[in-house]
């Protein structure tokens, strides 16, 4: 059985609504025509199990879909794939997804490749792509360029982290706002002055979002004294 009959098969035609206001598919919203056949993330995770030994093409062809589970399956499959694969493996990878990279195009997309592919990709490796995508016109690249970085800190390398940070300091989207302040909360998390240091000189700078999402583990006391300097 082909995975899309699989695909179809598991289909939930109750979840859709739930999905499609989850994921803003509506006129206007940021992910606007995104089609989605209801499949729950622990059932596209089993099927990427199954379908692990997918060749190129056809990991293409999902990643093409308009279907939205078609596109994460395929991602699910290179991110469990990326490990077990040598440097030539990992190079066909990467490039792979950079040439497909307009299938990655909703945030829980972004969030299953990124931290597992790129940035592991690019930690010994020129990271000069991610700052260009830091400012790029598209929204999901924007998102790839500080989600890659969560790979380099959590080897405790926070400053590409801290430097693309700055560059979306004042990005208009909500979404680039709480992955930002999501990722300068990792970085507290282990350096809590390095992430204080940051706050120190662009709090005051920052949209309420990202601030709030940074600081979500400060005590009280300290995330009182960071929103009043807004």
């Amino acid at each position: 059985m082909t995975i899309q009959k699989e695909i179809r098969r598991l289909q939930s035609k109750t979840r859709v609504p739930v999905l499609q206001r989850f994921f803003k598919t509506g006129p206007g919203q940021y992910a606007e025509g995104d089609v989605f056949l209801g499949l729950t993330v622990g059932q596209s995770r089993n099927l990427a199990k199954t379908f692990k030994d997918l060749p190129f093409s056809e990991l293409a062809t999902l990643l093409q879909s308009p279907i939205h589970e078609e596109r994460l399956i395929s991602l699910l499959v290179l991110s469990q794939r990326f490990p077990k694969e040598n440097a030539t493996g990992q190079t066909r990878i990467f490039k792979f997804l950079i040439k497909h990279r307009k299938g990655i195009n909703n945030w829980d997309l972004v969030d299953t490749i990124a931290p597992a592919v790129l940035g592991p990709y690019l930690f010994e490796r020129d990271r000069a792509i991610l700052f260009k995508y830091a400012k790029s016109k598209n929204l999901w690249e924007r998102r790839i360029a500080i989600m890659s970085t969560f790979y380099f800190l959590r080897q405790k390398d926070f400053a590409d982290t801290f430097k693309i940070a700055e560059v979306l300091l004042h990005d208009e989207h909500d979404l680039i706002h709480k992955a930002v302040g999501w990722m300068l909360r990792e970085v507290g998390n282990r350096d809590a002055k390095a992430e204080r240091k940051f706050l120190d000189k662009y709090a005051t700078q920052m949209p309420r979002t990202m601030l709030r999402y940074a600081i979500e583990k400060f005590p009280e006391k300290e995330r009182k004294y960071y929103l009043n300097l807004k």
